[in-house]
């Protein structure tokens, strides 16, 4: 049976997405500690043969600089869109046991999305005190709302199904009917909203660590390279910022992409 036009996109995007993953794993190695190895004597230098993205104010390597907070960044982003997918799939599991709870979760969901999303993203990172695992719960804890609400729909949609009506004529549980018919029937709307919440989440990150509340300043994350880049624009040391916010912007289009296409095949 040959496949149809969506999952065959879907299954390119997929491998796209591996090989992406397998090249930033692999970057570690190849390009060793040069994303920390200073060259004094070649300071702000633009992008050339002997330096291909060019140099920072430190004289590192921009290109080994930009691949690591790529890395970090798909760490990260993957991270808070798993945690954020768990949260949204908890909840809206909980909301189907009973009015009560069902209550509380859509009073949660809409207190959530009636609070600006930046500046609740600034207080729960500043609460947790920045850092790598304050910036992974902040992105988690402010992006399952939205996916919460379409699991939470789809499963009281499916409480109607004429199979789970059987299951429960014949003395099922809730707890059987709830892990054999509705949660393996939600796992593709899990997949895409992981992966609709990802390029979300990278973009939060880079967000959060340019405001300085993400990210420690010492590692190499993208937010810090912008907010570096931002002293030395006007000196005319556009590779800076040029690099790797282009190198965030590709990897955030391929995810989004991936979503897309694997939303329509789903």
């Amino acid at each position: 049976m040959r496949m149809n036009q969506p999952r065959l996109a879907a299954a390119g995007y997929i491998g796209l997405l591996l090989i992406l993953l397998m090249w930033l794993i692999s970057s570690q190695w190849w390009a060793g500690h040069s994303s920390a190895h200073m060259q004094f004597d070649a300071r702000l230098m633009p992008p050339s043969t002997d330096h291909w993205l060019g140099t920072d104010a430190l004289g590192r390597e921009l290109w080994a600089r930009t691949l690591a907070g790529l890395r970090l960044s798909f760490w990260v982003g993957l991270s808070a869109a798993l945690l954020g997918t768990l949260i949204a799939l908890t909840l809206a599991t909980l909301a189907t046991l009973s009015t009560t709870l069902d209550a509380l979760v859509s009073l949660l969901i809409d207190t959530l999305l009636s609070v600006p999303h930046l500046i609740l993203l600034l207080l729960v990172a500043f609460a947790l005190g920045g850092g790598t695992q304050a910036v992974i719960i902040a992105v988690a804890l402010t992006h399952w709302p939205g996916l919460a609400r379409i699991l939470r729909a789809e499963l009281f949609s499916l409480r109607q199904a004429p199979y789970i009506a059987i299951s429960q004529a014949l003395g099922k549980s809730r707890r059987f009917i709830l892990v054999h018919h509705l949660l393996p029937h939600v796992l593709p709307q899990c997949i895409v909203g992981a992966l609709l919440l990802f390029p979300h989440a990278i973009l939060h990150e880079a967000a959060l660590t340019f405001l300085g509340v993400g990210l420690d300043p010492t590692q190499p994350a993208i937010g810090v390279l912008l907010a570096d880049a931002m002293r030395y624009l006007t000196g005319g040391f556009w590779w800076l910022g040029v690099f790797p916010g282009l190198g965030l912007l590709l990897m955030v289009l391929s995810i989004d992409r991936l979503a897309a296409q694997l939303r329509r095949a789903l």
